[in-house]
């Protein structure tokens, strides 16, 4: 018998090579194929790079076609749109062609483009259509362009996302291969948006990719990086809304920008709590989803009856808020009109994005706040556009570099940190899912966003084996074997040879069949349990290791041996595996007296 053979096995369950006696543990788990994914990341920040532009002429072709009957690309300014009937039949009639399109062609076009990229993640394998690439930026850009009161940003976002997975799809990639690049052309189209790489990064990392690891963190830089270099040629250079009023605030300041974060926190909530409450009124109307869309623009078109620049993308009401070239009585009507039609819009359930309209109701919010504080009233509109992303999205470092990239002000950081995590910090104890996974969470998935160290990927398998392990011996016959299972307090014990190293498992459905079928005791164990392809683990092992050997051998109970002799050393079982999560439940749960005596150790398992 070839014990040899049994004393190691690969993770397939197939007798493994020299090699694999030593497995080498790091930081992070990389392989060349990074490289080719970076690689395809190039490609990946050209399309999103070139769909923003393509986007953004899109929305300004629609705009000025509808509201001043020209045929440019030129950026437009609804405040000079005539308050005419026509104010309220344009977005009605942009929401029956939406409505058309998302019930004829593609329903992922509905919503505002993050969370239908999320739920592609998690659930979709990553897999977008090339419908969803060609309809979301053309059914945006006629939801914009009719007046609808949404940003660029959560079209390209899933637009960029359709690009990078229908690039991987004609390759043979892993399901997380393919969301590194839906995520990277996600990131490319924010930056070829708004000229912020680090900040499409961060909401990378914080909303999409779930996980940080080299394999998707690089690629997505990459693929941001590779469209700010192609931003100049195609939207020019310079941030998209400079500015440079920053004060000197007194010792108390921080204080301020704290309180700005809270007031747009408790703000954020209830925008958030809103939407929902209305999304639920238009789930109970009689007719078909496909009608919302014209319903909400009714709300839209009488919006802009009250203000006109409430409609559509807003960038100049931003670039007035933080130069300080608006006046109370705008502020008031912009932060009302826009928070109202923006909430019955979104709710109905046609295509468009957030950021862009929560830059503008938290920089509205914070600039009513600033008039009570020191420095300009723009300084404070800044910061509440921080924390209004911050909160909303739980974002706060995107939200915090995000302001900081579209003014090109690094001097703001702190107080833009202040405002962003206080936000953060008062919507997180508010409400349990963010305006982007409370969607995802109405349509059965939930989702953690709480990023952490994996407990099975810190504790090796020595922490949490069996020691004391029962065994039976190689050489004993069947009738002794049956007889000491019979009696034995275990359902699966380890055969090993005299040398210690197992050669087989027994259970007690084992010796139940031996019995009925007879002829057996004079039979040596040895003969009956012979396994060369017996899985096991090293103590020196991560037990996510041994999960992965546990579930791919299909065994219970996995022995564990030492790697230079293969002498059995102990057995890992599914008990064992479940005292490591209790384990770190109990350490975030349970607390002791100050100063208590420090215990020793992450996870004590008893056999």
């Amino acid at each position: 018998m070839a014990i040899s053979t049994a004393i190691e096995t690969a993770a397939n369950g197939q007798p493994s090579g020299e090699g694999e006696h030593v497995r080498h543990l790091g930081d992070f788990t990389s392989d060349p194929r990074l490289l080719m994914l970076a690689g395809m990341a190039l490609v990946v920040g050209t399309g999103g790079a070139v769909a923003a532009l393509v986007l953004v002429k899109l929305i300004a072709l629609v705009t000025n076609v509808v509201w001043f009957g020209t045929f440019t690309t030129e950026p437009a300014i609804m405040a000079h749109a005539a308050r005419t009937p026509w104010m309220i039949a344009a977005p009605v009639l942009g929401g029956l062609i939406i409505g058309c399109m998302a019930r004829f062609g593609s329903d992922k076009i509905r919503g505002h483009g993050i969370p239908e990229a999320i739920e592609a993640i998690l659930i979709g394998g990553s897999r977008m259509s090339a419908k969803v690439a060609i309809l979301k930026p053309l059914s945006s850009a006629i939801a914009i362009g009719t007046g609808g009161p949404f940003g660029a940003e959560g079209p390209i976002i899933m637009t960029g996302g359709a690009i990078g997975s229908l690039f991987a799809q004609f390759f043979h990639l892993s399901a997380a291969e393919r969301k590194t690049l839906l995520v990277a052309g996600a990131a490319a189209g924010m930056t070829g948006i708004f000229g912020t790489p680090v900040a499409a990064v961060l909401l990378a990392v914080e909303l999409l990719l779930f996980e940080w690891r080299p394999r998707s963190f690089i690629p997505v830089v990459v693929s941001a990086v590779t469209a700010i270099c192609w931003r100049p040629m195609l939207f020019g250079s310079g941030p998209l809304f400079p500015f440079s009023s920053v004060p000197v605030l007194p010792w108390w300041g921080v204080l301020g920008c704290a309180g700005v974060g809270i007031v747009v926190g408790l703000l954020s909530s209830l925008l958030t709590k809103l939407l929902y409450g209305i999304e639920d009124a238009f789930e109970h109307l009689p007719v078909h989803w496909m009608w919302w869309p014209a319903i909400g623009g009714v709300a839209v078109g009488l919006g802009g009856l009250i203000e006109p620049r409430a409609l559509g993308v807003g960038y100049d009401v931003i670039a007035d808020l933080l130069s300080g070239h608006i006046v109370l009585h705008a502020v008031l009507m912009i932060l009302l009109v826009k928070a109202a039609i923006w909430l019955v819009a979104l709710s109905s359930g046609t295509s468009g994005g957030v950021l862009a309209p929560l830059l503008i109701l938290g920089g509205a919010a914070g600039w009513l706040i600033g008039l009570m504080l020191p420095g300009a009233p723009g300084f404070w509109a800044l910061l509440g556009m921080a924390a209004m992303l911050g909160g909303t999205m739980r974002a706060p470092l995107t939200g915090t570099l995000f302001a900081i990239e579209l003014t090109g002000e690094f001097r703001m950081v702190v107080p833009l940190l202040v405002a962003s995590v206080a936000a953060y910090a008062v919507t997180v104890l508010i409400l349990r899912r963010s305006i982007l996974t409370e969607k995802i969470a109405r349509r059965g998935q939930h989702i953690s966003r709480e990023y952490a160290v994996d407990p099975y990927q810190l504790m090796r398998v020595s922490e949490v084996m069996v020691r004391d392990v029962d065994v039976l011996v190689a050489d004993m016959s069947v009738a002794d074997a049956v007889a000491t299972l019979g009696k034995g307090r275990h359902r699966v014990y380890p055969v090993v040879d005299r040398a210690g190293r197992p050669v087989g498992l027994v259970t007690r459905a084992d010796a139940l069949l031996w019995r009925m079928e007879g002829g057996h005791d004079a039979e040596i164990l040895d003969e009956r349990v012979s396994d060369a392809s017996l899985a096991v683990v090293h103590p020196n092992d991560v037990v996510s290791h041994a999960v992965d050997v546990m579930l791919r051998s299909d065994q219970g109970r996995i022995p564990v041996v030492d790697p230079d002799t293969g002498r059995l050393v102990g057995l890992v079982t599914r008990k064992d595996l479940l005292q490591v999560r209790a384990a770190v439940t109990r350490s975030e749960t349970e607390r002791s007296a100050p100063f208590a005596p420090r215990r020793q150790g992450m996870v004590q398992v008893k056999a």
